[in-house]
């Protein structure tokens, strides 16, 4: 089967990305082999690679022929969808038709054609959108639900080796010295101090690294995440796999150490159970890499007196949490996440 880095060309193999090049093909392509339908009752499918206007796609109901080029994971329709239908993904309304959608039209909204406008694009987009953002709020159906069986327990006595922590943080499968960026500001500077010590962390065994951790939010405006930000470093900061963390800001960004450390406390966090410093640049880049890195190596023998030991697999946690995806999440990353 043709995997995401080569596509098919006149019945052959081509090496060239989905993305980079075109698809065409001498007879239509079965359907199954170009999309993905996530439910069966759903009036759209994903497609897995891009398709060029006029492709031929062949179906149980017939062949039907592409429109518009459809992108690598945009939809397109596969049953007639009326005006004023809903669109289904999974199952679940996304949309609603606001022209009649033809079997084998891609499906377009105002926002993804003003964004695809905005681009230099070798091929013609749609004169109008075919589908309005109308999503119902989700009501869960217990009586509809039914759950995947439970797997059985394992009757071997399984084990990893692991870095237990004090107090409640569990047991760690990395033994990590984190710089954490506290704000967007201060990404620049964890990186360039990872770049900095990273080679110390080689002349300890128990040390598995010495890594930045940088993001994009709380540097400017107050940001609309911010229970969800906070919560995202606080988890950080505590994480089983950290050893010993530094929490750097500039002291005046939306989201700062002070909210930072007000947040671990609020919630009981057990943050005296990690080795950890509140950081605030002063006195130039220069001068606050050099006290930052005085405060990293006098961790480093705390950090690497941790051992490996030897514990039950069921300290073992393995975390999913659904963030902002996009189409393939469900069709590949959830499964695959799920298998392991």
């Amino acid at each position: 089967m043709c995997g995401r880095n080569c596509r098919l060309r006149n019945g052959g193999v081509s090496s060239e990305p989905f993305g980079t090049g075109k698809l065409l093909m001498n007879s239509p392509i079965p359907l199954n082999q170009i999309t993905r339908l996530a439910a069966a009752d759903d009036n759209v499918a994903i497609s897995t690679r891009t398709l060029p206007a006029g492709t031929a796609i062949a179906t149980s109901a017939g062949v039907f022929t592409l429109a518009h080029t459809v992108l690598e994971a945009h939809r397109i329709a596969v049953r007639p969808i009326a005006a004023g239908e809903q669109l289904l993904s999974w199952g679940q309304p996304f949309g609603t038709a606001i022209t009649p959608i033809r079997v084998g039209d891609g499906i377009v909204n105002a926002a993804m054609l003003t964004e695809l406008r905005l681009r230099q694009l070798d091929f013609t987009l749609p004169d109008a959108p075919n589908f309005s953002d109308d999503i119902p709020p989700y009501e869960f159906d217990a009586h509809r639900f039914t759950p995947a069986p439970l797997l059985e327990s394992s009757a071997a006595d399984l084990s990893f080796m692991g870095y237990v922590r004090p107090e409640s943080r569990g047991v760690g499968t990395r033994n990590l010295i984190v710089l954490l960026g506290t704000s967007s500001l201060t990404g620049a500077f964890v990186r360039a101090l990872e770049t900095r010590l990273e080679a110390l962390a080689h002349a300890y065994p128990n040390i598995d690294g010495i890594v930045a951790v940088a993001h994009t939010e709380g540097g400017g405006a107050q940001p609309n995440n911010r229970d969800l930000l906070l919560r995202t470093l606080a988890g950080f900061m505590v994480h089983p796999n950290v050893g010993a963390v530094l929490a750097v800001d500039q002291g005046m960004e939306a989201v700062t150490n002070a909210h930072l450390h007000a947040y671990l406390r609020a919630h009981e966090y057990p943050l005296d159970a990690t080795p950890h410093n509140f950081f605030t640049l002063k006195g130039g880049f220069a001068a606050s890499l050099d006290r930052a890195e005085q405060i990293v190596r006098a961790w480093l023998p705390t950090v690497a007196a941790f051992e490996r030991q030897r514990v039950s697999a069921r300290h073992l946690k393995i975390a999913l949490q659904c963030g902002g995806s996009d189409a393939f999440s469900g069709i590949s990353g959830n499964p695959l996440a799920a298998q392991v």
